[in-house]
């Protein structure tokens, strides 16, 4: 449920097409429904402007099959992060018209008109290996109805194809950065760019690396100011707030707010 749909929710009753007791049965379970293991948060979209998202790990096939099920069955857009083929399939079996997007983990699922996107967002990556944190990232921020623009395979270690896209990442409100090994990507856009770039150590490297915990440092010691870090691997959390970022910065903004 968000505020387009209680809006349209409100018409409908205004119209006569719908009963206010049957407006009232769509409304009774919010702001949260009880499933027994969990308590899905329909209400999220109307405080915060994007929906809850089923973080699959940690949980059984059967579990997010049964929570995307129950969202879908509310009339939101569902989205399921870190999600195994094994989950895929059980969401599908429920949910049929639910996408898997394997390099990415990600199940979704649009069941509302998108708006026309606010803002934009560039996203990169330092090497091929960092694909799925940095298809993660963009996925969601496409989802979440932010304009992305892929950069991939532009290390440091060859530092002429970030300089060849560089006037591209200078068009985004935010830059997301998906790094591993010593995780020197990050500070490097960050001298290049006027805006926010959220840096994303991936654990991609060789035993010194300790599964991104070297990259993670380094990013957090970097020397750009503009730069700040989420947690390893974390696509999705740099994609939530490079989309609040990149939504603040639409100039487009000011007028959707006047005409509130």
């Amino acid at each position: 449920m968000n505020p387009a749909a209680v809006l349209e929710l409100l018409a409908d009753v205004q119209r006569g097409s719908l009963s206010p007791e049957q407006a009232s049965d769509r409304l009774a379970k919010l702001p949260f429904e009880d499933t027994g293991e969990a308590r899905i948060d329909h209400h999220r979209a109307l405080r915060t402007g994007l929906p809850e998202v089923i973080y699959a790990a940690g949980k059984t096939p059967e579990q997010v099959a049964d929570l995307f099920a129950r969202m879908t069955a509310a009339g939101s857009d569902v989205l399921a992060s870190r999600a195994t083929p094994e989950t895929a399939a059980a969401v599908q079996a429920l949910t049929p018209q639910a996408h898997y997007h394997q390099t990415a983990r990600l199940i979704s699922l649009r069941q509302t008109d998108l708006p026309a996107t606010w803002g934009h967002v560039a996203v990169l990556c330092a090497g091929t290996s960092d694909l799925p944190v940095a298809e993660e990232a963009a996925l969601t921020a496409e989802f979440f109805g932010t304009r992305v623009t892929r950069f991939f395979d532009v290390g440091v270690a060859g530092l002429h194809r970030l300089l060849a896209v560089r006037d591209q990442v200078l068009e985004a409100h935010c830059v997301i950065v998906c790094a591993g090994m010593e995780g020197a990507l990050p500070s490097v856009v960050g001298g290049l760019v006027a805006v926010p770039v959220i840096a994303v150590p991936t654990s991609v490297g060789y035993g010194a690396s300790f599964a991104g915990t070297a990259a993670l440092l380094g990013m957090l010691n970097s020397c750009s100011p503009n730069v700040s870090v989420v947690n390893i691997d974390n696509g999705f959390g740099a994609a939530y707030s490079a989309t609040l970022i990149a939504r603040a910065s639409d100039p487009r903004n000011g007028a959707k707010a006047a005409a509130r």
